[in-house]
């Protein structure tokens, strides 16, 4: 993985809107992934900066690789069960092996509708023993909490080709929660060996 940090300036980037954005804080790195082993890792990575109460965003198209890094996520949290794509049981909940928290797993691509359509998936009520990862959750869950991490995963392209393993991820803190924990993402960017 290859590091590219940058902390945005302390006034709300046009994309931080919603709850949390008010605080202006906003911390963002940029990573380049070469292969789903380094996805992997990258979550892992992730995993040990997350506590309960804390809600997780994944963007990117399909097949970018965001169960991939959720796996990872898994892993670091040390919790039951294989982390597979959530996609036709919509949540799936992984309880934890031992004190850390629960991973509730959301695919939110069949929903259409905002929070009001994920209500009956009691998010709001899992958030805060549990770190919550709702795959293409932009413009449907913002408003579960404050402060929210969102990775957005693009393919990355190289001299007119697409990279088949190589993904560009931004890894973005917004809000006050974030804003403390900002050296911590900032040096998710260190080069690691899958």
């Amino acid at each position: 993985m290859e590091e590219v940090p940058r902390e945005a300036p302390r006034t709300p980037a046009p994309e931080a809107s919603g709850p949390g954005a008010a605080e202006g804080a906003v911390t963002e790195t940029l990573i380049t992934v070469d292969s789903p082993d380094s996805m992997r890792e990258l979550g892992r990575r992730i995993a040990g900066l997350l506590r309960p109460g804390d809600l997780v965003l994944l963007t990117g198209e399909l097949g970018a690789g965001k169960t991939t890094l959720t796996r990872g996520l898994g892993e670091g949290l040390g919790v039951r069960g294989a982390v597979t794509s959530p996609t036709f049981v919509i949540a799936r909940v992984h309880p934890p092996l031992g004190d850390g928290p629960a991973l509730v797993h959301v695919d939110a691509y069949r929903l259409g509708g905002g929070l009001e359509e994920m209500e009956d998936l009691d998010l709001d009520v899992s958030l805060p023993e549990s770190v919550v990862v709702v795959e293409w959750g932009d413009g449907k869950v913002e408003e579960l909490s404050d402060d929210r991490l969102h990775v957005v995963i693009a393919r990355a392209v190289g001299h007119e080709e697409v990279l088949d393993d190589v993904r560009e991820v931004s890894v973005r803190g917004i809000g006050t929660r974030w804003a403390a924990a900002a050296d911590g993402v900032a040096g998710l960017a260190e080069r690691v060996a899958p």
